[in-house]
């Protein structure tokens, strides 16, 4: 092979592998170092030397002393037969691992700063365990941890997913990528709405439950720009196209308010909120809904409420008018209730669980449940006292059966008798008429 074809094979290669030629070269000149120290009568160490124009190479060789030191600098260019082939299979598998190592850490350079970035790929592979994404030329990884539940896309089926984590690998780099990471719902979004892409809406806040429902905060920079009505669309096509690549994922859009009272009532939209009262740390929210509300606003299994809590970062207690009146206390807790200061703590001896009070008593484990189980709660009080009422009646109803026993005895000993004289009159009666 010619200097010109040489020239031409390297950028051939170069552009299939999808590497530089300079890179290329390097790769080349270690490939050539190694083959030559493969040569019977090779020197120490050697300097591989290329000119990129002619294509023409120097191989410069050393000894090393016994102090490490290279010395008797020669030129050792070798000519091609005689490499020999040995040296040449040498070359071929160093050439062919240095490109795989270049490769591989090109695809890991490529993909490691774009953490949090979305890619599309097409479902190679599906089993319990994860799910393989075809990208290209690299293949990304979907675990079962990741993925949203009751979602099973077919084989070849294509899929966008969230870059949560890129490693590097003996194999090659692995991306890990999401389904179920709030960050995909703001990334679509700013693939779907032109603004946020802009700069001039802002995604403040995302709370997601993967598969069921998602809110997300909006807000705009310019006062001419609805926030929300810029991400629903024309007819609500934008926010459709999110909620189709979703599969059905329902995504409500509430606008982002400084004003936390506010942005509580808005974050629980879809229902009406009458007043909010928010705690003086400012890390809980009473909420007080009209009755009619108040299932529209916790939602089916707590979900609506739940999912305003983490969007506002506080902590949401919804009550009804209704229970505002009857005094019910947010969160159904009992004001009332005090409860003793202290920690639980082990025995450096016994290890036994021990309660050190606040006010410097210890008392062990032990002994709180023995003296638990000896004094009656106030619960067990009153069943106990429900219990001697119960009694008490049931002796009252008890004389009162037995009287009525007696009562009814009595009647019936009196019917008797009056049966008896019945029959007496009859008989003489009966008589005295045979006699007539």
């Amino acid at each position: 092979m010619s200097n010109l074809d040489m020239s031409e094979a390297i950028g051939m290669l170069a552009q299939e592998k999808g590497i530089s030629e300079d890179t290329l070269l390097h790769v080349l000149v270690d490939a050539l170092a190694s083959a030559y120290k493969r040569r019977p009568d090779a020197a120490d160490e050697v300097v591989v030397e290329v000119n990129p124009e002619t294509m023409e190479f120097s191989f410069i060789a050393y000894d090393v002393d016994e102090d490490g030191n290279w010395i008797n600098e020669r030129d050792d260019t070798p000519k091609k037969e005689e490499l020999g082939r040995i040296a040449a299979q040498t070359f071929r598998q160093v050439m062919s691992q240095r490109i795989r190592e270049v490769e591989s850490e090109r695809k890991f350079e490529e993909y490691a700063n774009r953490e949090g970035d979305i890619v599309t790929g097409i479902i190679q592979r599906t089993d319990a365990r994860y799910t393989l994404l075809d990208l290209g030329r690299v293949e990304a990884l979907l675990p079962q941890a990741e993925q949203v539940p009751f979602e099973r896309p077919a084989q070849g089926d294509r899929q966008k997913a969230y870059i949560v984590e890129v490693r590097r690998t003996p194999k090659g780099p692995q991306i890990v990528v999401s389904r179920t990471h709030p960050g995909l719902i703001k990334r679509l979004f700013e693939l779907e709405v032109p603004e946020i892409a802009d700069g001039i809406v802002e995604i403040k806040a995302c709370a997601r439950e993967p598969g069921h429902r998602t809110k997300i905060a909006v807000w705009s920079n310019d006062h001419n720009v609805d926030p929300v009505g810029a991400c629903v669309g024309a007819r609500g096509g934008r926010v459709r196209m999110v909620v189709n690549e979703m599969r059905g994922e329902k995504i409500d859009i509430v606008p982002f308010s400084e004003d936390l009272a506010d942005f509580v009532a808005k974050a629980l939209s879809p229902a009406k909120v009458t007043q909010v009262i928010i705690s003086e740390d400012g890390t809980a929210a009473d909420v007080i809904v009209p009755d009619h509300q108040l299932s529209l606003a916790i939602g089916r299994e707590g979900q609506n409420a739940r999912l305003a809590a983490r969007l506002t970062g506080v902590r949401v207690d919804i009550r009804s008018e209704t229970q505002l009146a009857e005094g019910i206390p947010a969160g159904g807790r009992d004001a009332d209730v005090e409860y003793a200061d202290g920690e639980w703590r082990a025995n450096a001896e016994s290890g036994e669980m021990e309660w050190h009070a606040a006010d410097g008593s210890v008392i062990s484990e032990s002994d709180w449940q023995a003296a638990a189980a000896v004094a009656p709660t106030e619960d067990e009080a009153s069943a106990s006292e429900s219990a001697v009422a119960v009694d008490d009646v049931d002796v009252e109803a008890m004389v009162v059966s037995d009287t009525t026993d007696v009562v009814s005895d009595t009647t019936d000993v009196v019917s008797d008798t009056r049966g008896d004289e019945s029959e007496n009159d009859d008989g003489p009666a009966s008589e005295n008429g045979d006699d007539d």
